[in-house]
């Protein structure tokens, strides 16, 4: 059976998308969906371009990957440069992955009028490039940069360009349409001559500036290559990169191709959330197989017909990709995605349990007024413990009081945190200074907690993210705040929403304590 490897660039490609800015703790956090989702390749970043890049090489290799390959990217060697002495490529072999992709220009275009060089020189930069990184780790992949432009101006150019990374030992040529303008017709014949031409297989990585990038994706794989890059949720340079949350069902389910297995599958839209939670970006309801208007269907004939038979109207069974049908007049959506988090928390609960309908009640009334727990697991595990007489209450508030003062021009803000809590019937009132308003509030309540609970001391918070939900109303809108804490052995989510930021800080904030006391089974 023929399989088809998913490689994706979502850490690098993706993250040149306008607005979008993952911190090195995103890209690990992202790196374990990615390896649980289990693409073949996580192209993890450039290393020799960005300190960033750099650190998050260094850290990815405690993660243990179970199913992915992590890949280092970036160019070929500089012109007048030897491969040895070339600082791009010495930077990719200190990321120490078994897999580097490198690009190399294919358009003659490009080689005269950007790197000012002569055809016969770029040649030899591809092949002594792909040659000596060959010498050192296990794979090499050339991304064949502007090929389809290259090949339309100048086609016996691009294919000696490929002919050089093949030559040289290369063990994919991918194809790319870095411009995102080929049309799916010119790209299906250009694909199948290099596939019919070129013992090396074939990739394809294309982007999506005429809107044709999932399109061309699944045309390539019809024509014969065996690998296909792009991001999740087509995030990427100006309109975006092929969006593998539409690729993959469609190459596994519509063209009945391997890529994933079915469980994996079922993770699809959990990813997709994910990814968007961590870049602070609005889910699109609209987003085929994943989301929330996907499988959604209003009162009439069509929700007559799917409660006979679901196939009328939904091409496939919702749940294959982790989705689920919604009846929008009485919905019935929820409930078999809370009994899968209750397994996966280690929750016993099953169908029948009473308190289920409760928590999908609870649910549905805290998504409405702007929760969401896609990134903020561990909120969403403390509700469901609540719900079940699970969760223990480690302290009771008595009040805090958060102050900002600046001074005077020219210096920063003060910013200072009093808090009074009760705990196993002890008052503990103290206060501490922060960077600003909610480390100031995050200081002081583990200073008062710390010596009842040691444990704490542990905690560090990680990251912070806040989203406004209601535009158009300025100063006073509702926001949500994201705020991820961890310890030595992991990492969690918590989020808070209300129309005052510290709340909502002081409700994530709160979650990611209570998570982390909860993990010591003090039940």
């Amino acid at each position: 059976m023929r399989n088809i490897e998913i490689y994706d660039t979502t850490l690098r490609d993706g993250a040149q998308s306008e607005d979008i800015s993952f911190s090195v703790e995103d890209k690990l956090r992202i790196t374990k969906k990615l390896d649980d989702l289990g693409v073949h390749y996580i192209e993890g970043g450039w290393p020799g371009s960005n300190p960033r890049d750099i650190d998050y090489f260094k850290k990815v290799k405690k993660l243990q990957l179970k199913n992915s390959g992590l890949v280092a990217f970036g160019s070929t060697h500089r012109p007048k440069k030897k491969p040895e002495k070339d600082e791009t490529l010495k930077a990719l072999l200190e990321a120490k992955t078994p897999t580097i992709t490198i690009f190399g220009k294919t358009w003659d275009f490009h080689v005269k009028e950007a790197l000012k060089i002569s055809e016969e020189e770029n040649l030899a930069i591809i092949h002594n490039s792909v040659a000596y990184l060959k010498k050192h780790v296990d794979r090499v992949f050339f991304d064949a940069e502007h090929f389809f432009d290259g090949y339309v101006n100048n086609p016996g150019y691009a294919l000696k360009c490929l002919a050089a990374a093949q030559d040289a030992g290369a063990d994919y040529l991918v194809l790319c349409d870095t411009n995102g303008g080929t049309i799916t017709t010119t790209l299906r014949e250009t694909v199948r001559k290099v596939v019919k031409n070129f013992k090396t297989p074939v990739g394809i990585h294309v982007h999506n500036d005429i809107d044709c990038a999932v399109a061309n994706s699944i045309i390539a794989v019809e024509s014969g290559a065996s690998q296909v890059q792009g991001t999740i949720n087509g995030i990427g340079e100006r309109c975006g990169n092929a969006n593998l949350i539409s690729i993959i069902p469609n190459i596994q389910l519509k063209l009945g191709i391997k890529c994933i297995l079915p469980e994996q599958m079922k993770k699809l839209r959990e990813v997709s959330r994910f990814v968007n939670e961590i870049a602070n970006l609005s889910h699109f309801k609209r987003q085929p197989y994943t989301g929330d208007s996907a499988f959604a269907h209003k009162a009439g004939i069509h929700v007559s017909a799917i409660r006979k038979r679901p196939e009328t109207y939904e091409h496939i069974r919702p749940e294959m990709v982790g989705n689920s049908q919604r009846v929008l007049i009485s919905d019935l959506a929820g409930r078999s995605n809370i009994l899968r988090k209750a397994e996966e928390f280690g929750i016993k609960m099953t169908s029948d349990s009473t308190q289920l309908q409760d928590i999908v009640t609870t649910l549905k009334d805290l998504e409405n007024h702007g929760f969401q727990f896609e990134g903020a697991e561990a909120s969403f595990e403390i509700l469901m413990k609540k719900a079940l007489g699970l969760h223990k209450k480690f302290f009771d508030l008595m009040g805090f009081r958060v102050i900002i003062e600046k001074r005077k021009e020219g210096e920063e803000p003060l910013s200072e945190a009093t808090i009074m809590l009760k705990v196993s019937g002890h008052t503990e009132h103290t206060a501490a200074t922060g960077n600003g308003p909610v480390n100031a509030l995050d200081n002081a309540l583990r200073k008062a907690l710390e010596k009842f609970y040691p444990e704490l001391k542990e905690v560090k918070l990680l990251d912070y993210k806040v989203r406004v939900l209601t535009a158009g109303k300025g100063t006073t809108a509702k926001v949500r705040v994201l705020i991820e804490s961890g310890d030595k052995d992991k990492r969690w989510g918590t989020v808070g929403v209300s129309e005052n930021i510290i709340e909502a800080s002081y409700q994530a904030l709160v979650d990611g304590i209570d998570y982390k006391l909860l993990q010591g089974k003090r039940l």
